[in-house]
């Protein structure tokens, strides 16, 4: 065990772990913050997806060790209402089915948008194809992402 300190959505956090745990468990089990989920724990699916120094990273293979003294953003983060951009494009776009995969798809997404604030269906694509939803809301997906890209 070993303590780390963090910068977690902007506020200062200090955990006791085994240098070796995944940033997501310490998220979700030592922070409380649910809103990143555990999806495979491989890196394949996309659904523990948050913003590392502002890129989109796969939480569960990020070990803590690497967190320290990094700008870590989560879905709770992201903004203080849910009305973020890319979250109001989701809610008028009636992206959400089951919601599982939804906090992983929307950081990946303001992470895309942040870096090219006009992308192409192409471009979208390619960023968006490793965060899986199994409910295949992909073309909703994209039309949020072209909508919030709007605004953003």
């Amino acid at each position: 065990m070993a303590q780390f300190d963090l910068n977690i959505n902007g506020k200062k956090h200090s955990v006791d772990v085994d240098p070796e745990t995944p940033l997501l468990w310490v998220l979700r089990d030592n922070l409380k913050l649910v809103g990143t989920k555990y999806g495979c724990g491989i890196a394949q699916c996309g659904a523990c997806t948050v913003h590392f120094n502002g890129s989109a990273v796969r939480s569960c293979q990020v070990p803590i060790s690497a967190a320290q003294e990094n700008e870590i953003t989560t879905i709770e983060g992201l903004s203080e209402n849910g009305d973020h951009p890319v979250q109001k494009a989701w809610l008028e776009h009636d992206v959400p089915q089951c919601g599982y995969c939804q906090a992983g798809q929307i950081m990946a997404a303001t992470a895309l948008l942040k870096n090219n604030p006009s992308p192409s269906d192409a471009e979208i694509e390619d960023v968006m194809n490793g965060n899986i939803c199994r409910c295949g809301t992909y073309n909703r997906i994209k039309a949020a992402i072209k909508s919030a890209s709007q605004t953003v």
